[in-house]
């Protein structure tokens, strides 16, 4: 239920905050919230700042990195500010990547061992939308067969790794490392209704195992033989809700749910977990500043500290779920307000690019003190592709077209 005197009050607030913002609003610092330099204006166009600022650090392909998921949610998220801008040098910054790892029988120049290796298929089937060249397809087609063979849970779930690390494993991570690709290959080229299905299965799997009824929020990771010492008794779930992962899960959710049939029956269980989600996010926002924690139930925890790519993550599954209807239109308000709390996380440089600051470093399931510890970088890729993402979806909302216009 949704409280009407919280969110009128925060509508409230919000308002008038807005009203004098975008124009004025400064760059903040990266660690500690002080601003870093002279106070400069954010650009109007963030994702074009972001994307140059990327592109500016990692000018190569062999700078940007191998076959892995941090290049290709970040290069999909590229791809989504190429078709607003239609500017040229993003859609040859994407192929030069690409075309560096994959050949033109299709060939990936990387193992397909874990599910963090099928998530740069999302860009093959980009590429291929906006080129049509051939060896984006067969390198789809190959990632997409790797599906057949995975191995899972005795329940059907997908492991998380698939030859030697994270076997017998489930993490929330790999729901968005897998899914998105599998429902949107079936949409292109065909079989989309196994295709969500499948999708729908390994969610409601993952969050059996995972979903913790108490707080709406979802554990890190499952490990089916109980052997990791981070797998509690019993449950053999892990013990601690880490932001970034419950973002790749509410992320895949949403992007299944965008191409699922209307008549899929498993659609409503996955609209109830949307609900579940975004009450929950609602309830572990931090008040002051719209940002969510690195863990994301301990605010007071001291050690813990606002996050970049999860606040991100959440933003836009909030947006998203409003926008199509599976949340009460109230909700725009958390998403508002965290979105204003995304750019005190922002540093504009004197050239008009854009840093994002505070992303939390990459990250495996541990205990408490591994989390709060993990390091805090500025324009980790692990967040900029959430960040661009989050703010293509934010361009049309309400609250940022009134910034806009002030």
């Amino acid at each position: 239920m949704v409280n009407i005197k919280r969110y009128r009050r925060s509508a409230a607030t919000l308002a008038l905050l807005l009203a004098a913002f975008y124009g004025a609003i400064r760059s903040a610092g990266a660690q500690n919230g002080s601003v870093t330099g002279a106070e400069r204006s954010l650009p109007s166009d963030l994702s074009v700042a972001v994307v140059q600022q990327t592109i500016k650090n990692h000018p190569t392909p062999a700078s940007l990195g191998p076959w892995g998921y941090t290049r290709g949610l970040t290069l999909y998220a590229i791809e989504k500010v190429y078709q607003r801008t239609r500017d040229p040098q993003y859609l040859h910054y994407i192929q030069a990547w690409a075309d560096a790892h994959v050949n033109a029988q299709g060939e990936i120049d990387h193992p397909i061992d874990a599910l963090d290796d099928i998530q740069p298929g999302m860009l093959m089937l980009s590429l291929y939308r906006d080129t049509h060249e051939p060896r984006y397809k067969l390198a789809a087609e190959r990632l997409r067969k790797r599906f057949d063979s995975y191995p899972r849970t005795r329940d059907g779930g997908l492991w998380h790794g698939a030859v030697t690390d994270h076997t017998d494993q489930l993490w929330l991570d790999g729901t968005y490392m897998s899914l998105p690709f599998l429902v949107q290959y079936g949409e292109l080229f065909g079989g989309r209704n196994a295709a969500c299905d499948e999708a729908a299965k390994q969610l409601l799997i993952y969050a059996s195992h995972l979903n913790d009824p108490r707080t709406g929020l979802l554990f890190h990771a499952y490990d089916e033989s109980g052997t990791q010492p981070w797998a509690q008794p019993g449950t053999h779930h892990s013990s601690f809700f880490w932001g970034r992962s419950m973002g790749w899960y509410g992320m895949a959710l949403i992007e299944v749910l965008d191409v699922m049939p209307r008549n899929n029956p498993y659609r409503p269980k996955l609209i109830a977990l949307v609900n579940q989600f975004v009450e929950a996010f609602d309830r572990f926002q931090d008040p002051q500043t719209g940002l969510w924690y690195n863990v994301v139930d301990k605010r007071d925890q001291p050690g813990n500290w606002l996050e970049s790519s999860a606040s991100s993550m959440y933003i836009y599954v909030i947006s998203r779920a409003v926008q199509r209807g599976y949340v009460p239109g109230t909700y725009e308000a958390v998403a508002c307000k965290g979105y204003r709390g995304m750019l005190t996380q922002l540093i504009a440089h004197a050239d008009h690019d854009v840093s994002v600051t505070n992303i939390c470093a990459g990250t495996v399931v541990g205990d408490l003190s591994y989390y709060l510890a993990r390091p805090r970088n500025t324009d980790d890729l692990h967040g900029i592709g959430a960040f661009l993402l989050m703010n293509e979806q934010m361009r049309n909302a309400s609250c940022v077209r009134r910034m806009r216009a002030h």
